[in-house]
């Protein structure tokens, strides 16, 4: 019976606190290397372009605020994923385009040059949204979607993402896999930075893959750890968090020093899976292997409803965190009020209904934490890890 072996990381950025580490023989501890090395297929998550601006040298590049929210990794990283054995790049993300489409050209050419498969972004909407098929296992075909509106969405002519909203194409391309594969796999950029737990429009997206036929899905995008989730011998993976990657915008927040890599062992009949936890040395800034944390763990729809107002309430805590550190003037001794003006502002960056980023359901749905209802949930380890990230006086 053939078999397959599939390793999925968290979020790489060669950049910030890990520039030039791709050029570093001790990145990883040698049980990270041992453990992602025994892999049939290595699929990253590259956050960002591989790009230096060869292509437009003379080309103004973002300063200040802005300028710590761009991503783009020297092409060098290139070697180290070629050494690692990263097979299938993962390049569906809302950094992808941040250097437009030279940016991209330049990653989707050096991963051709590396012999590695490009997933879910591409310079149109057919390759973006091109399975990548390995054919062990009774075939394992794979897609990447991203989240609405900051992973740009490829069209016809333009570059860009396969958007995690274009469900009609998402589900031909899941069906397309599906008549020839056993399995099939959604990676998937998506859901809010820093949350515990998937907001309740998440969680029921991620859901509705498996429901088109997708076996697997697995998510980044929230920079920590999430939970997961067993159907019916499908999974869900919410966030595998960071596994390179560390900036000051992380270092602001509860757990960013947090990742699992998750290996899958497939055969034409099921699959099982093998986690490994892993933290970045914020002193060496090695990745080495940890404890997994509390998170990391299966909550049922039963369980899940009984917190799903704390994590709302999480969510809503690290999201002042987050304004207070990239607008300090403004919120840094702003008032609950001025944090729901921010919140309820019908334009708020980033925020699509119903999606992403909503806090006019997020909010309120975070209020109902006060009702206690968490108390009740039988995971005592996953309610303290939430509680550590709230304020008391917040209870």
């Amino acid at each position: 019976m053939s078999t397959a072996t599939l390793t999925f990381t968290g979020d790489i950025g060669f950049d910030k606190y890990m520039a030039k580490k791709w050029d570093d023989d001790r990145l990883l501890d040698p049980a990270v290397s041992s453990f992602i090395k025994e892999s049939d297929h290595l699929i990253v998550n590259l956050e960002g372009p591989l790009y230096n601006g060869q292509d437009e040298p003379d080309a103004p590049r973002p300063e200040g605020t802005a300028a710590s929210l761009v991503h783009a990794m020297d092409p060098g990283v290139a070697d180290f994923l070629n050494c690692i054995g990263a097979g299938i790049w993962n390049i569906c993300n809302n950094h992808i385009m941040d250097e437009g489409a030279a940016g991209i050209g330049s990653t989707l050419r050096l991963a051709k040059e590396s012999g590695a498969k490009p997933l879910g972004a591409g310079m149109n909407i057919h390759e973006a949204s091109s399975p990548v098929i390995i054919n062990e296992a009774g075939g394992i075909g794979m897609i990447g979607v991203g989240y609405q509106r900051a992973c740009r969405k490829a069209g016809d002519d333009t570059p860009g993402c396969f958007s995690w909203s274009d469900l009609d194409l998402i589900k031909q391309r899941i069906e397309e896999i599906k008549k020839k594969c056993r399995w099939c796999i959604v990676v998937a950029h998506a859901g809010e930075e820093f949350t515990a737990i998937p907001s309740p429009y998440t969680r029921a997206r991620y859901i509705s893959y498996l429901e088109m036929g997708a076996d697997i899905v697995i998510a980044h995008h929230p920079h920590v750890v999430n939970n997961y989730e067993l159907i019916n011998g499908k999974a869900v993976f919410y966030s595998l968090g960071n596994f390179i990657f560390d900036t000051d915008y992380q270092r602001s927040q509860f757990y960013t020093e947090f990742g699992v890599i998750l290996k899958f062992h497939f055969t034409e009949d099921s699959f099982t899976f093998e986690p490994l936890g892993i933290k970045i040395d914020r002193k060496s800034e090695r990745i080495i292997p940890c404890d997994l944390p509390d998170i990391f763990t299966d909550i049922s729809e039963i369980e899940y409803e009984k917190i799903k107002a704390l994590g709302a309430k999480v969510l809503i805590e690290n999201t002042k965190r987050q304004l207070r550190y990239m607008k300090k003037a403004e919120f840094e001794n702003a008032t609950e009020d001025d944090f729901v003006r921010n919140f309820y502002e019908p334009l708020r960056s980033g925020r699509v209904p119903g999606e992403t980023l909503d806090m006019q359901i997020i909010y309120p749905l975070s209020q109902k934490a006060s009702d206690g209802k968490w108390k009740t949930c039988r995971l005592s380890e996953v309610v303290s890890y939430m509680l550590s990230q709230i304020p008391e006086e917040q209870l």
